[in-house]
């Protein structure tokens, strides 16, 4: 027979087929999906405050990846690593994406707006849509940011009544607002900050208040030397509060202690624990804008409109702050934007339910990944290599041999652009293509050898049918066995599990019917 009359059968037609179709995607697509082993990137370990049931941990999946999406950050992949844990993928490797990533994940994104001690606004109420974060505006040597947000109906009339009589008193404005928490303030910080001590104290209360889950505000010397007055009120208070949030350099002794009983100990930078104080008005002299250890993004002061506790149905409000200082404008410029977008993008993408650890990134430079590419490829080359010098050693026959390897790389042409498309190719990804190598020349060597060794009273179509029945059999059962590794939430074994499965199904329905063609068609014509 004539290669045309092979061509002719619609089997070997829909290989051909499925393989131009898919790479032809793969072309419009501008290339395959690449995992950062081969693409080069950052992964980034992630382990959750408690282990979380399967919603919770879609929902933290989809807020992560929303938040990371919308930072502009493309090909981002969020894996969850069993109940506990997580991976976040990013094709980026320089210092400054990468510290941006982790700034975005690590915001729990709980957003307040309180008032006189009394919430009047949340993250709850945000209308998505509205958030914006317009370019920085440059005064002079000052650079500052904002980012605008519009409420929902019911979040407007909350804030109404929360801001009814507070005109000329700041709205403080927190994004992960610290709970169940000390703050144990250096008194050296007191005297470098304006105005009195008796006006800076009431205005730091002012600013950590909130009803019962007020911030407690307590001062220790630079030497701690009066330790030994403060100590009683954290060893009756452990049982209330759980962390104390402290400046980095604290005299050892006070952390040990602290530690000893029971908080846990957060520390933050002296720029981080400085408040920034500004003139105020008649009511307040100074007032406190904003104060990272705490998370206090801004505080505008509420205007006598907004206290009416009249609903007007079209207020925005602002998150307004300063870009640092002591750099160039253009550096200001860039730390503003930059401010406002992780700002905007925590908003946007929601409050995660349970609370994030970030552990050490690793990352794999493009030179590595596009090596790991070529060994990947080698091995997938080895693998067919080594299964044809088996098959040939078996059959010793040239028609059998070539149209078995051709199957052989015709299954892996189509199951490149399915996971390079639909999903991500990886190191599991090639693992489970050198294991549908084994599979599917298993599934040919059933087919030959039933068709050229089998029961001599069986007609042509007795002996495919019998040799797909064993095929189909243990395309489906390979399928089973994967399925466990499929649904789990490892990623890793998903991919593996993946690429497994559609091998070997794809491989039973499309590549070797074709081969069972080919192979079928030679030994009918010889009778």
């Amino acid at each position: 027979m004539s290669a045309i009359d092979y061509l002719k059968d619609v089997r070997i037609l829909i290989v051909i087929a499925a393989i131009a179709v898919l790479w032809s995607l793969v072309y419009l697509h501008h290339g395959l999906n690449l995992g950062t082993e081969f693409a080069g990137g950052t992964q980034i370990p992630i382990t959750l405050a408690h282990p979380v049931n399967p919603l919770e941990m879609s929902t933290i999946t989809q807020i992560l990846d929303q938040r990371i999406s919308r930072f502009g950050l493309s090909q981002v992949t969020v894996e969850p690593v069993g109940n506990s844990g997580l991976y976040v993928q990013i094709p980026a490797s320089s210092a400054s994406e990468i510290n941006s990533t982790i700034a975005i994940i690590q915001k729990q994104g709980i957003f307040q707006g309180i008032v006189n001690g009394k919430e009047a606004l949340n993250g709850s109420g945000i209308l998505t849509g509205s958030i914006a974060s317009p370019s920085p505006i440059v005064s002079g040597t000052n650079v500052s940011w904002q980012v605008d947000f519009y409420v929902t109906p019911q979040a407007e009339v909350k804030f109404s009544k929360a801001a009814f009589g507070q005109a000329n008193k700041p709205i403080y404005m927190f994004l992960d607002r610290p709970s169940d928490s000390i703050l144990l303030f250096n008194n050296s910080l007191v005297n470098k900050l304006p105005g009195t001590r008796t006006s800076q104290i009431t205005q730091m209360e002012n600013a950590l208040g909130f009803g019962n889950q007020s911030i407690q505000l307590q001062f220790v010397d630079q030497n701690a030397s009066n330790w030994a007055s403060l100590y009683p009120f954290f060893a009756s208070n452990n049982n209330i509060y759980k962390s104390v949030i402290l400046e980095k350099g604290v005299p050892q002794p006070v952390a040990e202690n602290l530690t000893a009983l029971g908080y846990s100990l957060q520390f933050e930078s002296v720029a981080n624990m400085t408040p920034t104080f500004v003139q105020g008005n008649l009511t307040n002299p100074i007032m406190i804008t904003s104060w990272p250890a705490v998370g206090l993004l801004s505080a505008p002061t509420l205007s006598a409109s907004l206290a009416t506790g009249q609903v007007t149905g079209n207020t925005g409000y602002v998150i307004q702050g300063q870009a640092q200082t002591g750099v160039s404008i253009q550096n200001k410029i860039n730390s503003a934007q930059n401010e406002s977008n992780q700002i905007s993008t925590i908003l946007s993408g929601g409050a995660l339910p349970v609370q994030v650890i970030v552990g050490q990134p690793i990352t794999t430079p493009a030179s590595l990944g596009s090596h790991f590419e070529t060994v990947s490829a080698e091995a997938l080359l080895l693998a067919i290599l080594a299964v044809g010098i088996i098959i040939a050693f078996r059959y010793r026959n040239p028609f059998l041999i070539i149209p078995i390897m051709l199957t052989t790389i015709a299954e892996l042409l189509i199951i490149l652009p399915i996971m390079g498309l639909a999903a991500t190719i990886d190191l599991s990804a090639v693992a489970g293509m050198i294991a549908v190598i084994g599979t599917g020349i298993d599934a040919q060597i059933i087919i030959t050898d039933e068709i050229i060794a089998g029961h001599k009273e069986t007609t042509m179509k007795g002996r495919i049918n019998g040799a797909f029945y064993l095929i189909m059999r243990n395309a489906l059962l390979l399928s089973l066995a994967m399925l466990p590794l499929f649904f789990s939430s490892l990623t890793t074994e998903i991919w593996f599990a993946g690429t497994t499965i559609i091998g070997a199904l794809l491989g039973a329905a499309i590549t070797r019917p074709a081969y069972g063609a080919i192979v079928s068609k030679r030994y009918a014509s010889q009778g």
